[in-house]
């Protein structure tokens, strides 16, 4: 007696085998000259390996073998005519979700939607990587793989060097940060232009690494300098979305603590955001507003450089720490801000919340913190972006952790 799961993952076998092979059928043709399969034969396809893979799973096998020859031979028959293997490779494939389909149907139904959304798509897919996308964009979207898919699992993941300061692999995560944002500025650019595109994508990215982001943009001003005052926008805009990103971190730790620093936010996030504003509006009118012609993505020189003064700066932070010791949590606090005010506030505001440490008492260790990581920013726009780049941005986090400091000497 056969149970009423095994007929619904037949159903489902099936229904891959039918999905698959209509798509096909459409795109085959009906001269004499057509491709060598349609609905039917990918629908028997997928059946013969579900059947396959209820008898024995080396039967699986040897239907896929057998399948595989009979393409390869329709293949060379036809490869002056269709000279493509999607079919028969889409054809062995059908087989192996035939089979899985009896184990995992949810599974084999997914990968069969997406193959077949796949195989629809093939004009708009040829188009774009043949119309849209450049020699260089491709390549570079090959190094950014390479970087996270291959590299950073090889890197290792502890602290080493002097003052044990130094973490490679979070080293190399702001590599991939400033490559990645890079990357998504140049894709801004090609949507939106230059006057949205780089204070969109400043503003999004400012959510992941600040500090990354001003060097990506001082990149992209260095390359496309038409773009300087948007690329100064997107990197002074990063500065706003550490405001709202430290104000949510300091909600889900310690509301008493964000209370405490709701003034300095407020006043450092108004000051920065219509700083941004101003630097926005006046690009409008002074930038080459799109690109002329296509660029690189990233550069990879740069995301290394900014790295290397990142850990420059983590080895100075952990030598003061050492050789004055936790000469209170303001300093420690600062020094820590050199690399990452999140990771400071973080600490400070988990120390209010356990007890030891009043939320009144928490304001200043985190406003040193974020005061000092703005000096980080300023170098990274210095070294990414160069005097005019940097002489822009610099005034926008002057103005930023002024404002801050007036809020709380305010309130």
């Amino acid at each position: 007696m056969i149970g009423n799961a095994l007929w619904l993952d037949l159903a489902v076998a099936l229904g891959i085998g039918l999905l698959v092979g209509a798509e096909r059928e459409r795109s085959k043709g009906i001269d004499p000259d057509r491709s060598l399969a349609g609905i039917r034969t990918f629908a028997i396809a997928s059946l013969l390996g579900a059947v396959s893979m209820v008898v024995n799973f080396w039967l699986l096998v040897v239907s896929v073998i057998c399948v595989t020859v009979f393409a390869a031979i329709a293949y060379v028959v036809r490869v002056d005519k269709h000279p493509g293997l999607t079919t028969e490779i889409t054809l062995v494939f059908t087989v192996i979700l035939g089979g899985l389909a009896m184990s995992s149907p949810s599974l084999a139904a997914s990968l069969a939607v997406t193959a077949a959304i796949l195989l629809a798509a093939k004009e708009p897919i040829h188009g774009f990587v043949r119309g849209v996308v450049t020699k260089d964009e491709l390549n570079d979207f090959l190094i950014l793989a390479a970087a996270t898919l291959i590299v950073l699992p090889l890197v290792p993941n502890e602290f080493i060097g002097p003052f044990s300061a130094i973490n490679p692999r979070n080293l190399w995560l702001i590599v991939i940060l400033v490559m990645l944002i890079s990357a998504l500025g140049h894709i801004a650019l090609r949507w939106f232009g230059g006057r949205i595109g780089l204070p969109l994508v400043g503003l999004v990215s400012g959510f992941i690494s600040s500090i990354a982001t001003v060097g990506a943009m001082g990149e992209r001003a260095k390359q496309m300098p038409a773009l300087m005052g948007s690329a100064v926008a997107g990197a002074v805009l990063s500065s706003l979305s550490t405001v709202l990103q430290l104000s949510l971190l300091l909600a889900a730790i310690h509301r008493p603590t964000l209370q405490a620093l709701a003034a300095p936010l407020i006043f450092g996030g108004v000051s920065v955001a219509m700083y941004g504003l101003v630097v926005t509006l006046s690009s409008f009118h002074n930038d080459g507003a799109e690109m002329t012609k296509p660029s690189r993505s990233f550069s990879v020189k740069t995301a290394l450089v900014l790295a290397a003064v990142i850990a420059v700066v983590l080895v100075a932070s952990a030598a003061l720490k050492a050789w004055f010791g936790q000469a209170g949590l303001v300093f420690a606090s600062g020094v820590a801000g050199l690399a990452d005010v999140h990771a400071s506030s973080i600490s400070v505001a988990s120390l209010a919340a356990a007890g030891n440490l009043s939320a009144a008492d928490a304001v200043i260790p985190i406003l040193v913190a974020f005061s000092i990581n703005a000096i980080s920013k300023a170098v990274a726009a210095i070294v990414s972006g160069g005097t005019e780049f940097s002489r822009q941005v610099i005034p926008g986090l002057i103005i930023q952790v002024s404002a801050t400091w007036l809020g709380w000497w305010l309130f």
